[in-house]
């Protein structure tokens, strides 16, 4: 696993405290995209914790962006989120 992968998953980890993160580097299918060029990359994220109950999908992924500002523009041009509780799959 690559260092920002490993980043990517521990911000998460510490922030949102999930049962399951599935994170997936897919930067190789957007090889030449004008935003893989600047080193961000593009990654789809399976992650299912119980901070989500309640809330609706716009809110999931607001908690999700906000646990990973650090890391948004240099780190990850493009996140594909699938958010759930532990209930909901």
């Amino acid at each position: 696993m690559s260092d920002r992968l490993e980043r990517i998953r521990k911000v998460l980890e510490e922030a949102l405290e999930p049962e399951t993160i599935d994170l997936v580097d897919q930067s190789h299918l957007h090889a030449g995209h004008e935003g893989a060029k600047s080193g961000g990359g593009h990654y789809d994220l399976l992650i299912v914790a119980d901070c989500f109950r309640g809330r609706n999908a716009v809110a999931r992924h607001r908690m999700v962006y906000d646990a990973l500002r650090q890391e948004m523009g240099p780190g990850i041009h493009a996140l594909s989120i699938k958010a759930f509780t532990p209930d909901e799959l």
